[in-house]
């Protein structure tokens, strides 16, 4: 008699859902499946044997993942962390300062704006203002935590020119600004330079010159960030006669000469 018996391995879904699919680029359905080996006879799975560990497939383009992706935000989740964030920073900044100047107010409009909230006005501003501060580092902390350091880093420029809008960082906009930035997951040394950076742009910007940092001040060497790309003229910061290119060295060819 012959007997047809093999391996197989059987699949249960355990949970579908809305993922970040990395092969697709872009939000997917998924199906989360945990399977079991078994021994066939006759194509039918009879005696059961080890567990296969669980994995999240797209039903698109049917790639499998680890579990671990399904922690990565989907493009609606991070919109939402990043509209959210940014209002927590804005309302943080402002409050530091004068929420009534106009010029920060309008900087702070745009800010939020450009993050995706196209509909935020005055009064839903009114309403961030007049809220609780303790829930906003919870939300800059969940925004933190989905981006890149580059991204961080952007974030807190933003909040720096809505506080310079109206003049110079007073110490309770720099102290904010400090706040934000640790509460994005940034270095101090991080801090230092974005803000550092930020306020000599904006100097840079209104044709000023460069402020000094309340730690430089008394001395007579103004701050410098460490990169020098994408700032005005003159060159280098502090005056002089830029350095002239070197010239290339000329590169001579010899050819060599075998005996016959």
């Amino acid at each position: 008699m012959l007997i047809l018996w093999g391996l197989h391995v059987v699949y249960r879904t355990l949970g579908r859902g809305v993922f970040f699919c990395r092969r697709c680029g872009g939000d997917r359905q998924y199906r989360h499946r945990a399977g079991r080996r078994f021994v066939t006879i006759f194509f039918i799975p009879l005696i059961p044997l080890t567990r296969t560990g669980a994995h999240v497939q797209c039903l698109t383009c049917k790639t499998r993942y680890v579990t671990e992706v399904l922690k990565v935000p989907t493009t609606d989740q991070m919109g939402l962390a990043l509209v959210a964030g940014m209002r927590a920073m804005v309302a943080i900044i402002l409050r530091a300062g004068d929420p009534a100047n106009p010029l920060s107010r309008r900087r702070a409009l745009d800010a939020v704006a450009g993050a995706g909230d196209k509909d935020y006005d005055e009064d839903t501003l009114a309403a961030d203002l007049a809220g609780p501060a303790d829930s906003a580092r919870a939300e800059i902390g969940a925004l933190g935590a989905q981006l890149q350091i580059e991204a961080r880093e952007w974030c807190l420029a933003e909040a720096i020119r809505i506080a310079l809008a109206d003049g110079p960082l007073t110490g309770a906009e720099r102290a904010a600004a400090e706040h934000l930035a640790a509460a994005l997951g940034m270095t101090k040394a991080q801090a230092f330079g974005v803000i550092a950076l930020t306020e000599q742009n904006t100097v840079l910007a209104r044709g000023g010159t460069t402020p000094l940092h309340p730690a430089a001040r008394g001395g007579t060497t103004p701050l410098h960030p460490p990169a020098w790309e994408g700032l005005a003229p003159p060159y280098p910061p502090h005056g002089g006669t830029p350095p002239k290119p070197r010239r290339p060295r000329a590169v001579v060819r010899v050819k060599a000469r075998w005996p016959v």
